[in-house]
């Protein structure tokens, strides 16, 4: 043990006795033959580990950990990562005080070991009634560029993008959904390294730089969901991007089924991406690499294998964002930039990031109330100048959104029906007259409610979606499964987080008959396929 590893172990050894800290570390590093240092806030156990060969562990062989208690070091933590899988490196982030600062980043060797680490370390009691939390950790390479002139194209951007930075290796640019000669107003910068991200992403601070006369939007893109080898060896649904908004499920379902009469299941469309349901892998695989790039109404398409959502998470959110769990959406499929287009706001899950990686999220702003005293000084503000997080209900995100693209506020009509025992069921239609003439005149969900606020509520939450008011901005392979695209008329792709409450809905009968004031309204179809219920 050298001089540089007991310096490290003693600038951090003042929570616990001096002494008894510094002899338990140095134990273990007896034990285990890794060396430890401490460098930047952080202290290091291995990296390499005693006799590694050859390059470090590749991408998504890091996890983090979360809610450790400050007081706990590698002596305890060590031990029980070690029963997934042999440790590469241990990074424990430390305080200038000598405690841990709630947080560590452990690589294994393999990306099995650390998917077992997740299963089996996730939620673990690690001390009486502390429990860690376990998710994969990436170092992120990818840069979200938000505000970029519609009729750039990719080379463009990314000659730009080597011009003011360095290391750039790829610029990922969507078409719009409503014109395939126009970009969605943003963009995903891959570079060469971690590092080369975060010096660009300091160079391009929003309001200090320009690009072609614009000033952009940067944040670090959320990084690609992983899914391990087993699982994407069972999937057989196809996701295809960059269809034409006009493009129905029957035509896409027709010419997949061109290469085999028979083969596809079904297929579930949504805005300008679908997902083709095989009966077997087999022919999924095989009309993936007949159909990518082939064109479908004139739009050229991309086709690869659709990725699963995590059932855990996936259940996490239902119950968290009104879905019921007997819903569609328990079935759905991570795939590509479709599902939120990243925002400045941060994810509602345990980890957020910090410089591009997992971290302990901050706060959220609180929701309760303070004493009005006598003399304190009231400024009158409009609520437009407020951030979308200070709004807590859709029909005010709506309403806030309409105002934010220079549009009228939306117009609500309610309209009723009767249940078979009795109860009157409410609906509401929502029209945006910017945009009614559009390829979309209206919207209302496939539900009923009993109470006005409810059917207003899950009115605004629909219309919403289908807006492609978006929770977070992500780069490929993302998707959640109640977030659509970025609208091509919504540049600053402000962040909605839906209300956790659950409504008491009825399904709407594609053959009801709804009556709008004292008024019997047209007997309407409405599809049943839409995703919030």
């Amino acid at each position: 043990m050298n001089e540089e590893n007991i310096d490290g172990i003693n600038g951090c050894s003042k929570v616990r006795t001096g002494t008894q800290n510094e002899a338990a570390l140095l134990a273990l590093m007896e034990k285990t033959g890794y060396n430890m240092v401490q460098e930047n806030g952080q202290r290091k156990f291995g990296g390499p580990p005693p006799g590694w060969e050859g390059p470090p562990p590749p991408r998504g062989c890091e996890v983090f950990v979360g809610k450790i208690p400050r007081d706990m070091y590698e002596d305890e933590l060590v031990p029980v990562f070690e029963r997934a899988g042999k440790i590469y490196e241990f990074r424990l982030m430390m305080e200038f005080s000598g405690e841990n600062r709630g947080y560590a980043f452990v690589m294994y060797t393999t990306k099995e070991e650390a998917q077992l680490a997740i299963r089996i370390l996730n939620n673990y009691e690690i001390r009486p009634g502390k429990f860690i939390g376990v998710c994969v950790s990436l170092d992120n390479c990818r840069l979200f560029i938000g505000a970029i002139p519609k009729e750039k194209k990719k080379e463009e951007i990314l000659d730009e993008m080597k011009k003011v930075t360095e290391g750039v290796v790829d610029v990922i640019v969507y078409p719009s959904a409503t014109d395939k000669t126009k970009n969605r107003g943003f963009a995903f910068v891959e570079y060469e390294s971690h590092r080369a991200a975060a010096m660009a992403r300091r160079k391009l601070i929003p309001g200090t730089f320009q690009l072609w006369g614009h000033t952009i939007q940067v944040d670090w893109a959320d990084p690609e969901k992983e899914v391990d080898e087993e699982t994407m060896q069972r999937v057989k649904v196809l996701y295809v991007r960059n269809l034409m908004i006009s493009t129905t499920e029957e035509t896409i379902k027709a010419e997949f089924n061109k290469f085999k009469p028979g083969a596809v299941e079904r297929v579930k469309k949504l805005r300008d991406y679908a997902f083709v349901h095989f009966f077997n892998r087999e022919d999924a695989v095989a009309a993936m690499s007949v159909m990518n790039g082939k064109c479908i109404d004139g739009a050229s398409i991309e086709v690869t294998l659709a990725k699963p959502v995590n059932k855990e998470s996936t259940w996490r959110q239902h119950l968290n964002g009104q879905i019921s769990p007997n819903s569609e959406n328990l079935i759905v499929f991570a795939n590509k930039e479709e599902s939120h287009p990243k925002t400045l706001g941060k994810p509602p899950t345990l980890p957020a990031r910090l410089n591009g990686q997992h971290s302990p999220s901050p706060p959220e702003i609180e929701r309760c109330t303070y004493p009005f005293f006598p003399g304190t000084k009231l400024t009158p503000i409009s609520m437009y100048s407020l951030k979308s997080n200070h709004f807590n209900s859709a029909v005010m995100h709506l309403d806030y959104y309409c105002n934010k693209n220079n549009w009228a506020p939306p117009e609500y009509y309610l309209y009723s029906t009767t249940s078979q025992d009795g109860k009157v069921l409410l609906v509401y239609k929502i029209v945006i007259p910017a945009i009614a003439n559009g390829s979309q005149s209206y919207f209302m969900p496939d539900k009923l409610c009993t109470t006005l606020e409810d059917a207003k509520e899950l009115a605004a939450q629909f219309t919403l979606l289908h807006l492609d008011y978006n929770f977070r901005r992500s780069s490929i392979n993302s998707l959640s499964p109640v977030s659509a695209t970025l609208s091509s008329a919504t540049p600053s792709g402000l962040p909605y987080t839906s209300r956790p409450y659950s409504y008491p809905s009825y399904p709407l009968s594609p053959t009801i008959s709804l009556a709008n004031g004292s008024h019997v309204g047209q007997r309407l179809y409405i599809s049943n396929q839409a995703s919030f219920f």
